[in-house]
C-alpha cells in the first residue's frame, strides 16, 4: 500500500470527497507537456495492475501494468515514441490542503491521433527487462542477479542489498547451467522471484520491487465502500511445493504436515540445478515456508476507490456478506479515472484441486541429452567484479562434461582496464659548463680567460611503467606449465582474448576449465559482465552433473608494509575438515490426558452451500398516543402502514440573472449514508 497520511484516507472514506488527475507527458528530446482534469475525455482513462494471472495464486510473477488515457490535446503523436507518462492523484483533505499521490510512470507504446483528441497506450518499466539474456552461464548470489539485470535493462532496483538479504532465501549463491530455457532479463527475474518467495512489481516511482506474500490486513473496508461484491465459499491455502530436479530426473515434493492444502508447482528453476541436493532442499523449503501462512479468500468486487491500495495488499471486508475474520490479497486491481475501482483476488478450492494438484508432482523437467554430432557450447559470464595484482587471480572457470572420448576449445574476451605505476627513473650523464678565471701565470690584473669544466650531472624523473599481464590455465587443477601467454600493456583499456585447444577429453568424466590473471607495474580491473567465455564440442553433455566432491576456497592477502630489515622463509597455512560431532539424546514428554470443552461449530466445516433466510417482523402504533418521529424520515402510508422514505423530492427555486430566467437545484447529501441514484426532471 503506498504510504499516505490518516488525513488521507479518512478523506478518501468520507460520504463525500473531492478529487482531480494530473499527469505530465516527457518525450525522448526532454519536451514536457502537462495536462490537467479538463484534458482528459470522459471514461476513457484507466490503469490496471497485477501480479497473478486470471484462476490461481503465483510465485514469481513479472506483470508489467497497463495505462489507457484519451487527452484533448494537439501534441504530434510522432513525437512521442518512447514518451513517457506520469499520472498523479489529487485529494482535498478536511483542512482544505490537497494531498498528490503519484500512480505511476509510463512508456508510451502506443500514440493514435482523431480528430480532437490524443489516444495513448503504455506500459510501465516491466517491458525493459523483454532484452536478450546475456548470463548464459554463470553464478553468484540473488543480489548480484537482480544488480545485473536492473543495470543491463537500464532499471533501477528499489531494495538495497539488506533489504533483499532479508528475503526467504535471500543470502544463497545461486547459478545457471549454460543449457536453460531462459531467453530474456524478464524471465531471469521470474525465475529470482520464485527462490525468493516473492513477485515482481514496478512501484510507481519505476523502480523493480520484489514482494513476499504476508497474513496481515492492511486496510478494512466496510459494506458502505462496496459497489458489489462476491466471496468464495473456500479458502485457498497451500501446504507443498513441487520442483523438477534436473539432475536426478525427478519431481522433488516437500510438504507441511498436514498436507490438506494445495500444491505450488514451481515446475524447473535453472537457478536450483546447481549445489548440493541439501542446498536445494533448504531453498524449497524455505520457499515453502514463505507460503504456508496466507490463506486467502478470493473475492471480486468494485468499491468507491482508494488509489493507496495496490497488488499484493491484504484487505479484511466487513459488513454484509463478507467474513470478517477472514482476509482477502489483491491480486488484479484497475483504476478509472473518474470512475470506481475494481479488485480482484483468485484462488483454487483446496477439496476441488486436490486431485490436479497431485497429478502436478508427477511433472519432469527437460532430461540432459548427448546427440552424436552435436555441438554442445558451455558458456561462462561474470556477475562480479575484479582487481587484478601481482598474485595469480581466478577470473572464470567453466565446468563441462563428457559423454565419450572427444575434444574441446574454449575461447573467450576480457575487457581490462590497466593502470599502470608510476616509476621514478634516474639518467646518469656529464655536463660542460664554461668558467672564466685567470691564468696561473698571469697576476689578478691581467684579462681573465674562458675554460670549459667538465662535471657528472644525474636527472629524476618520474614515468608510467609499462604493466606485463600473464594468463595461467588450470585444466583439472593442474597449472599447464607449457603454455603461459604474457601481454604487455599501456595504461588505459585492452581487450584480451584468450584460445586454448582441450584435444584429449576422455569419456564419462568432468572437467574444470580455470584462469587465472596476474599484472606486475600495476593493476587490471575487470567490471561485472565483462568477461564472456565458451568451452565448446561435440560429445558433451548439455547440462550440469552432481557435485564432484570439490570445495575451492580461494584467499586474498593485501599487500605486507614492512618497516626496516626483515627475513622470512616462507608462509605457511592450513586447511582441515572435520565432520560435527553428533550427540545421541534420549527425549521424554510427558502429556496428560487431554480435556475436551464444548467446540464451537464453524461455517467452514460445511460441504454444502448455505442459504440465509430473510425475516420479516411488523408492529403496530397506537393511535391516541402516536410516536414523534422525523417527518423527512418517515411517514405513514394510506393503509396506516409505517415505512421510512427512500426517496426525495428536491425543488428548485428561482434566482436572478441579467437575462432569462434561472433555477437552482441544490442537493445536500450529507444527511444521507449513501446515495444510489438522482433524477433530474426539467419539465
Amino acid at each position: 500500500m503506498y504510504p499516505v497520511s490518516e488525513a488521507f484516507l479518512r478523506a478518501v472514506e468520507s460520504n463525500t470527497r473531492k478529487y482531480y488527475w494530473t499527469g505530465t507527458i516527457t518525450t525522448r528530446t526532454h519536451q514536457v507537456y502537462e495536462f490537467g482534469p479538463e484534458d482528459i475525455v470522459k471514461g476513457s482513462g484507466y490503469i490496471s495492475r497485477q501480479c497473478c494471472g486470471g484462476t490461481e495464486i503465483e510465485l514469481g510473477t513479472v506483470y508489467a501494468a497497463e495505462m489507457g488515457i484519451s487527452l484533448f490535446s494537439d501534441v504530434d503523436r510522432y513525437t512521442l515514441e518512447d514518451a513517457e507518462v506520469r499520472l498523479f492523484f489529487h485529494l482535498y483533505l478536511e483542512d482544505g490542503s490537497v494531498e498528490t499521490v503519484p500512480m505511476g510512470i509510463f512508456d508510451v507504446t502506443e500514440a493514435n491521433r482523431s480528430i480532437k483528441t490524443l489516444e495513448l497506450k503504455g506500459y510501465d518499466h516491466m517491458l525493459r527487462f523483454d532484452e536478450p539474456l546475456k548470463l548464459d552461464a554463470a553464478g553468484g548470489t540473488v543480489y548480484n542477479f537482480l544488480y545485473a539485470a536492473c543495470t543491463a535493462c537500464n532499471v533501477e532496483p528499489a531494495q538495497t542489498k539488506a533489504e533483499i538479504d532479508a528475503l526467504p532465501n535471500g543470502k544463497e549463491t545461486l547459478g545457471i547451467y549454460a543449457e536453460n530455457d531462459m531467453e530474456t532479463y524478464r524471465d531471469l527475474l521470474h525465475y529470482v522471484a520464485q527462490v525468493l518467495g516473492c513477485v515482481c512489481q514496478i512501484n510507481r516511482e519505476g523502480k523493480l520491487l520484489l514482494i513476499p506474500y504476508k497474513n496481515t490486513a492492511d486496510l478494512s473496508v466496510p459494506a458502505r465502500e462496496r459497489f458489489s461484491s462476491s466471496y468464495s465459499d473456500f479458502v485457498t491455502r497451500y501446504t507443498a511445493v513441487s520442483s523438477t530436479n534436473r539432475i536426478r530426473e525427478i519431481a522433488e515434493y516437500y510438504a507441511v504436515q498436514p498436507d490438506d492444502g494445495l500444491t505450488m508447482n514451481l515446475e524447473t528453476n535453472p537457478l536450483l540445478q546447481f549445489g548440493l541436493q541439501a542446498t536445494r532442499e533448504r531453498i524449497l523449503n524455505g520457499i515453502l515456508g514463505s507460503i504456508t501462512p496466507m490463506e486467502y479468500v478470493p473475492f471480486d468486487g468494485t468499491t468507491i476507490g482508494n488509489p493507496a491500495l495496490e497488488p499484493m495488499d491484504v484487505l479484511r471486508f466487513t459488513g454484509g456478506h463478507a467474513d470478517e475474520d477472514r482476509l482477502s490479497c489483491i491480486t488484479s486491481i484497475e483504476y478509472r479515472i473518474n470512475g470506481k475501482m475494481s479488485l480482484k483476488c483468485v484462488g483454487k478450492n483446496p477439496r476441488l484441486a486436490a486431485a490436479k494438484s497431485k497429478n502436478d508432482k508427477n511433472i519432469t523437467g527437460l532430461l540432459n541429452q548427448v546427440e552424436s554430432g552435436k555441438t554442445v557450447v558451455y558458456s561462462f559470464m561474470n556477475v562480479s567484479p575484479y582487481t587484478i595484482g601481482s598474485f595469480p587471480t581466478m577470473v572464470l572457470d567453466i565446468t563441462f562434461t563428457s559423454k565419450e572420448a572427444t575434444s574441446a576449445m574454449f575461447l573467450g574476451e576480457l575487457l581490462l582496464d590497466v593502470r599502470a605505476d608510476d616509476v621514478e627513473r634516474t639518467l646518469d650523464g656529464t655536463a660542460f659548463y664554461e668558467e672564466e678565471r685567470n691564468a696561473e701565470d698571469k697576476d689578478e690584473e691581467s684579462p681573465q680567460e674562458t675554460f670549459s669544466v667538465e662535471r657528472p650531472v644525474r636527472y629524476r624523473f618520474t614515468e608510467k611503467c609499462r604493466p606485463e599481464l600473464t594468463v595461467s590455465y588450470r585444466l583439472n587443477g593442474e597449472t599447464v606449465e607449457t603454455f603461459v601467454p604474457k601481454k604487455t600493456c599501456v595504461d588505459g583499456r585492452h581487450i584480451l582474448t584468450l584460445f586454448f585447444p582441450l584435444p584429449n577429453v576422455i569419456e564419462n568424466s568432468e572437467n574444470t576449465f580455470e584462469v587465472y590473471l596476474s599484472v606486475t607495474g600495476g593493476t587490471v580491473a575487470i567490471g561485472e559482465l565483462q568477461i564472456r567465455a565458451t568451452i565448446s564440442g561435440q560429445g558433451l553433455v548439455a547440462g550440469i552433473g552432481d557435485w564432484n566432491g570439490r570445495i575451492n576456497v580461494t584467499e586474498t592477502m593485501d599487500r605486507i608494509s614492512v618497516d626496516g630489515e626483515f627475513g622470512y622463509t616462507a608462509l605457511y597455512d592450513s586447511a582441515a575438515a572435520a565432520f560435527p560431532k553428533i550427540s545421541h539424546m534420549n527425549l521424554m514428554q510427558g502429556i496428560r490426558l487431554p480435556k475436551i470443552d464444548s467446540a464451537s461449530f464453524g461455517y467452514d466445516a460445511l460441504n454444502e452451500r448455505v442459504t440465509a433466510v430473510e425475516t420479516v417482523r411488523t408492529f403496530t402504533l397506537d393511535e391516541d398516543f402516536p410516536p414523534v418521529y422525523d417527518l423527512t424520515k418517515a411517514e405513514l402510508s394510506e393503509d396506516g402502514a409505517f415505512r421510512l422514505i427512500s426517496d426525495w423530492t428536491v425543488v428548485s427555486a428561482e434566482e436572478e440573472i441579467n437575462s432569462g430566467r434561472l433555477q437552482h437545484l441544490a442537493i445536500d447529501t450529507a444527511q444521507y449514508e449513501r446515495v444510489e441514484s438522482m433524477e433530474v426532471d426539467t419539465c
